[in-house]
């Protein structure tokens, strides 16, 4: 497992982001680049990253409610929007939202670097450490493994089960929306991935039953929430 500090840039302009992507990874970071909104929030939940950079003007989902949705399920990671504007209202739309920085286009790839670099030490993820493991209830969750454990017995999980599972628990208590769960996961929230992910949840649950002290409820017409009488 790489630990190198990872990087979500969402730039739908090719040639800039390959050029960001390789000014980075030059830096010995590890670059993911994402051309549109809803691939970047999809690419999001697959990782554990350390900064997301997100161009503003995005097709499908602009770097604005992007940064809403990475909010919904990370309130830490450092957000730099990457803008061709400088208006004010922009600049206020994007604190509003979680934004950490911005870095107005055009820049020169120098000042760019040292950006991250600052932005990076200031967020205290010079030195990352990944969350492999998680507690749920009498359960371990080994998430990089796709495994759910309980005492001597082991549960294999299929990788959406486990990117449900995962986005779910870090949300414990807190009901997460039908439409982020299904854009995070497939990419889509159409009507047949809905169906699926009904049929995962109930897997879920029944997954879940051996710790009677865990509750995976329905909130109807808006999502579902993970629920531990411990707590």
């Amino acid at each position: 497992m790489s630990d190198k500090i990872k990087i979500l840039l969402v730039e739908d302009d090719e040639n800039l982001g390959f050029v960001m992507q390789d000014s980075l990874m030059m830096l010995d970071y590890e670059v993911s680049l994402s051309v549109d909104g809803k691939e970047g929030l999809s690419t999001f939940n697959k990782g554990n990253y350390d900064l997301c950079l997100l161009d503003v003007m995005l097709p499908k989902k602009d770097g604005f409610s992007l940064a809403e949705d990475i909010r919904k399920i990370d309130k830490d990671v450092p957000i730099v929007f990457l803008t061709a504007k400088s208006l004010t209202e922009d600049k206020i739309r994007g604190f509003q939202v979680g934004a950490d920085d911005y870095i107005t286009k055009p820049f020169s790839m120098d000042e760019f670097q040292l950006r991250i670099e600052a932005i990076l030490k200031r967020a205290g993820k010079t030195d990352r450490v990944l969350e492999t493991e998680r507690k749920i209830g009498k359960f371990v969750f080994d998430m990089s493994n796709f495994k759910l454990i309980l005492g001597d017995d082991e549960r294999k999980l299929t990788k959406k089960e486990a990117e449900i599972l995962k986005l779910l628990s870090k949300n414990k208590g807190k009901v997460v929306e039908r439409e982020l769960i299904l854009n995070l996961v497939w990419g889509d929230d159409n009507y047949f991935n809905g169906r699926s992910l009904d049929v995962f949840i109930t897997k879920l649950r029944k997954y879940l039953k051996a710790d009677e002290g865990l509750n995976l409820k329905n909130v109807h017409g808006i999502g579902f929430v993970l629920k531990d009488e411990e707590d």
